[in-house]
């Protein structure tokens, strides 16, 4: 099955990512992370609005509260959505001089899992956990060169996770209580030289969505087949990420990232599918 893309917002980000549907705001947020902006657009209103950040951020997740976390180029933060002001909470590799934060998400009990990428693209990163109760991080796995897409199984018994230079989207056994993770499996593997799994997002129905980076797409698959079984056209290289949102929840927005692709003349730019499934509400942190 195949769908297309439609552009939503030219907006050029050098690195779009991060995208989440506020459910309750009814708007996408998400990052461009080297041009240090906070996007948020409102479908109902058409609007879109930027704020400005003065560091680059990589993923964020929304609290109960309205004290948002996010991670970024040094470590872990409290995040004011509406004015983009920043409080470093922890910096774990305050001492690996070549990473920063990535991708993250949140859990069913609002811990922030979130990992680091290498500017060398080597495995000097790492996978953590940050839970904002306690304000105490743990790492679950070292060796990491691009920490980006997380996911979990409709029954919680499972996350999903990719790092990029790997080519694979694993899985493992996860313990909703206690936030571990264990028995770590590949289920995809990508085979395309040129393509790169990216960020990730799951479906009503348990299925993943990926983003393909160097692909022009995102693909949907069932982990337990390794089938790829729909594909959305995006007119956008380097596809970082995606999101369902809207009223129902049935609309597929996408980030994507400029860099150097000057075949697509809205590369950078936020784009949306419907594709016949809906999404679930994304978690949110504890405050």
């Amino acid at each position: 099955m195949e769908f297309h893309a439609k552009l939503v917002v030219d907006v050029k980000c050098t690195l779009g990512e991060g995208p989440v549907w506020d459910d309750r705001e009814r708007r996408l947020l998400w990052v461009d992370i080297d041009g240090k902006k906070l996007h948020a657009y409102d479908p109902a209103r058409n609007d879109h609005r930027v704020v400005p950040l003065k560091e680059r951020i990589g993923c964020f997740i929304l609290s109960d509260g309205g004290r948002s976390l996010a991670a970024g180029e040094h470590g872990f933060y409290r995040l004011d959505i509406g004015t983009g002001r920043l409080e470093q909470l922890t910096d774990p590799e305050a001492h690996v001089p070549h990473t920063r934060f990535n991708d993250g998400k949140a859990d069913p009990r609002g811990r922030f899992y979130a990992g680091t990428a290498s500017s060398r693209d080597l495995p000097e990163g790492a996978f953590y956990v940050f839970d904002p109760g306690p304000g105490t991080v743990r790492k679950l796995l070292d060796g990491v060169a691009c920490s980006n897409g997380i996911a979990w199984s409709p029954d919680l018994k499972t996350m999903y996770y990719i790092d990029s230079m790997k080519r694979t989207v694993d899985a493992f056994d996860y313990d909703v209580d206690t936030g571990e993770i264990a028995n770590r499996r590949t289920v995809i593997r990508y085979e395309e030289p040129s393509v790169l799994p990216d960020g990730m997002t799951w479906d009503a129905e348990g299925m993943l969505w990926v983003a393909e980076w160097g692909g022009c797409r995102v693909s949907r698959w069932n982990p337990a087949t390794a089938e790829r079984i729909a594909v959305v056209h995006v007119p956008s290289r380097y596809v970082t990420s995606c999101v369902f949102g809207g009223e129902e929840l049935d609309e597929l927005y996408i980030t994507t990232a400029r860099q150097t692709d000057r075949e697509h003349p809205h590369a950078g730019g936020l784009f949306k599918a419907k594709v016949g499934v809906k999404g679930t509400v994304g978690y949110r942190c504890r405050d």
